[in-house]
């Protein structure tokens, strides 16, 4: 039904930036809440920066505050996830998810994007 799509995951050196996309297929799209997890190896998923459909309120892990965006273009019915000053702890397959009021979690998910940042 619904499909999620991130990409833009690449190996990059500490220090750099790099920009994640998502595109999902929904057209409700701009009445979902949408976020940004991710896994590192051995570890356990966690969420990472989040954007409200209400009124776009945006908020982020405090590994990541001042470092990563999130912003969305509701017309293009994409997610963007702009990570600025890379560190090595931010290696990890990045996921994109929709949160549905209706269900009262994430119910849409994506394949994953690897990054992974050099020391």
């Amino acid at each position: 039904q619904v499909q999620v799509v991130e990409s833009g995951g690449a190996l990059v050196q500490a220090g750099n930036s790099l920009r994640l996309s998502c595109v999902v297929s929904a057209s409700t799209f701009s009445s979902y809440s949408m976020a940004w997890f991710r896994q590192a190896p051995g570890k356990e998923r966690e969420f990472v920066a989040g954007i409200s459909w209400r009124d776009g309120t945006t908020r982020y892990a405090d590994s990541v505050k001042g470092r990563f965006t999130i912003s969305r273009v509701n017309a293009k019915n994409t997610l963007y996830l702009q990570m600025n000053s890379l560190k090595p702890e931010d290696t990890a397959v990045y996921y994109c998810a929709a949160y549905l009021t209706s269900q009262g979690s994430y119910a849409y998910w994506g394949q994953g994007t690897q990054v992974t940042v050099s020391s």
